[in-house]
């Protein structure tokens, strides 16, 4: 809901159609699909709560992570309008997944117009993410790109809630990592030790501690305006008000 009225204004009327629309969600196991690639597009998939990603398996068995969704991420608003899914989306950790049927959503969308501009808006944004990914795989050195991809998820996690000062949880293994920004596990290693002794960010046990967010920023060279956010100051810089 905060990412959809982060967006939009939404009439209390359009909160709870919203709300009426996710009050029985489906858990998901960690590791678990929702669809694969392959099957029949279904439902619209709104996560509630818990950590899901877009991924494709190439023919050697390796794994591309192409996005990640957190609590507020919708996805496959369009996908009934092909024969078949081009991916496959799985929870990385157990997860609360509300499932609406096309025809439904749909529907909701012709009789509320705040909603469906949400909706659009949010799948705008979730392009321009995927945009800024493709520029991080294609131009961003390896420290630059991992740097990037905190800083985002940070600004992200924040807008879901989950971001408590500068820490956050973070689960995301290095396997998971690196299947994402197409690095080896041991090199994804190499550069959080070299973001920790840059006194940028740590990360341990599953929490992420953004040390200094400033530093961070520039190592990334990150800019957020791809995010589309309705927040007067960029989290980011101020995730240490104290910090000099």
């Amino acid at each position: 809901m905060n990412k959809l009225t982060g967006f939009v204004d939404l009439t209390s009327n359009e909160i709870s159609v919203l709300r009426e629309a996710t009050a029985f969600p489906r858990r998901f196991d960690a590791r678990q699909d929702l669809i694969r690639e392959g099957d029949t597009p279904g439902p619209v998939f709104v996560v509630l709560d818990g950590w899901v990603c877009r991924y494709k398996i190439l023919p050697a068995g390796t794994r591309q992570i192409m996005a990640f969704l957190l609590p507020g991420d919708a996805c496959d608003l369009h996908m009934g309008m092909f024969p078949e899914m081009d991916h496959s989306i799985q929870a990385l950790t157990p997860a609360r997944v509300a499932v609406i049927p096309q025809a439904d959503m749909h529907r909701m969308m012709e009789k509320h117009r705040g909603i469906a501009r949400a909706m659009y808006m949010a799948q705008l944004v979730d392009e321009a993410t995927l945009r800024a990914w493709i520029v991080s795989m294609g131009r961003r050195s390896s420290v630059e790109r991992i740097a990037h991809l905190v800083c985002e998820l940070y600004l992200r996690a924040h807008g879901s809630g989950l971001v408590t000062g500068s820490e956050f949880a973070l689960p995301l293994s290095q396997i998971i990592l690196a299947d994402t920004l197409g690095m080896t596990p041991v090199h994804i290693n190499r550069v959080l030790k070299e973001l920790r002794l840059a006194g940028a960010m740590k990360l341990a046990r599953g929490s992420l501690t953004i040390i200094d967010p400033i530093r961070l920023v520039q190592i990334a060279g990150f800019d957020e305006n791809y995010l589309h956010r309705r927040l007067g100051q960029p989290v980011i810089a101020t995730a240490e008000s104290g910090h000099d």
